[in-house]
């Protein structure tokens, strides 16, 4: 069983909670673990210093929105997403298609701006990817991939591979079952796949699910990274494949 492990929400107010939840991750051996930066949250230089020693050490890092919350609602949709799911955090939603081009463009510029490589990896707040159209990406879309509710999209041609998905984010005692259940399910289509996607936010060792992270984060030890969900080059040979 192979599992994608990230940490959301890589912001200067979350480092403390990520830190943590880093050196749980390090006892456990896990790796490779990708880190989803929140570009316009305010980095400082000793902030951006730190981005850098983490990118030393192999951590990967990703895009993650701009910003990473809405200042209004666009539309009935959106409304009912953030209250049921986002939390006022999915960007996308309150933008058009030329628009979320837009923060592609600046979110993947930021790095290199900041001395960090590329990201191979962009993950809409919340997964939300909102208006633009899938087939868009590899043609306007910075980004090799996008990681949304659903799975991973590969950008040159468009295709979603889907992926089931853990959470662990219950930080109200309502959200104990509903996630659980949710993880239940995915475990069960993980199992048939052989694919699972381990998502952490930086508080969740600390919440209701901590014990639960912790099992899945032994259950599922063959890691591998998001770039090795990258389509093989053209003229790769045929039969090849990653020994991860």
């Amino acid at each position: 069983m192979r599992a994608l492990v990230s940490v959301h929400d890589l912001m200067p107010a979350s480092m403390p909670a990520v830190h943590a939840t880093l050196a749980l991750l390090e006892r456990l051996q896990v790796a490779p673990v990708t880190l989803l930066v929140v570009p316009g949250a305010g980095w400082d230089r000793a902030g951006i210093a730190t981005l850098r020693t983490l990118e030393a050490a192999g951590y990967r890092l990703a895009g993650h929105g701009w910003q990473h919350r809405v200042t209004r609602i666009r539309g009935a949709y959106h409304r009912l997403h953030s209250l049921l799911l986002s939390r006022r955090v999915a960007e996308h939603l309150a933008l058009d298609a030329d628009a979320i081009l837009g923060l592609l463009a600046r979110c993947q510029a930021w790095f290199g701006d900041q001395g960090l490589r590329p990201p191979t990896l962009y993950v809409p707040p919340a997964w939300a990817l909102g208006a633009v159209p899938r087939q868009w990406l590899g043609a306007a879309g910075p980004f090799p991939l996008y990681e949304v509710f659903r799975g991973v999209i590969a950008a040159p041609g468009g295709q979603l591979q889907t992926i089931p998905l853990l959470g662990y984010e219950a930080d109200r005692a309502l959200r104990v079952p509903a996630i659980r259940l949710w993880n239940a399910v995915n475990r069960r289509r993980a199992a048939a796949q052989g694919l699972v996607r381990i998502a952490i936010h930086p508080q969740d060792p600390s919440l209701r699910l901590g014990a639960d992270l912790r099992a899945d984060l032994a259950r599922y030890r063959h890691r591998i990274d998001y770039a090795d969900l990258l389509p093989a080059p053209a003229g790769a040979a045929s039969g090849s494949s990653s020994s991860r």
